[in-house]
């Protein structure tokens, strides 16, 4: 290893398992993963900083869901748990990349491989 160069952690997560917001009240489907942050320093920069994550670690694309709405959310890995509700996921987004397994988990459509 180069000196000066950090070794990248693996992803906890996997594409396709549901997980949920350590913090806040929502979960989603994990849809892509950036070994790192890889958004822009103004999305950085709106999080309070007592509350930012470091940059450092798997940052997770969500197809995400609360009470109220569905959206697509970008959520770092220290603020994801698994969730274990076993429930599915109402995203309309879901439903175009994703079957969903009798575990409860889903996995991509083969066209989506393509």
């Amino acid at each position: 290893m180069y000196a000066g160069m950090k070794q990248l952690r693996m992803a906890k997560y996997k594409i396709g398992e549901v997980v949920k917001h350590r913090l806040y009240p929502f979960r989603g489907v994990i849809f892509d993963v950036d070994p790192v942050f890889a958004n822009t320093e103004e999305w950085w920069n709106s999080i309070p900083a007592e509350a930012r994550p470091r940059k450092d670690q798997p940052f997770y694309h969500l197809f995400a869901e609360n009470a109220d709405t569905e959206y697509v959310a970008y959520v770092s890995e220290q603020n994801l748990l698994p969730d274990t509700s076993g429930d599915p996921v109402r995203h309309p987004r879901v439903a175009e990349m994703f079957v969903r397994g009798e575990d409860g988990g889903y996995r991509a459509r083969v066209s989506q491989l393509n």
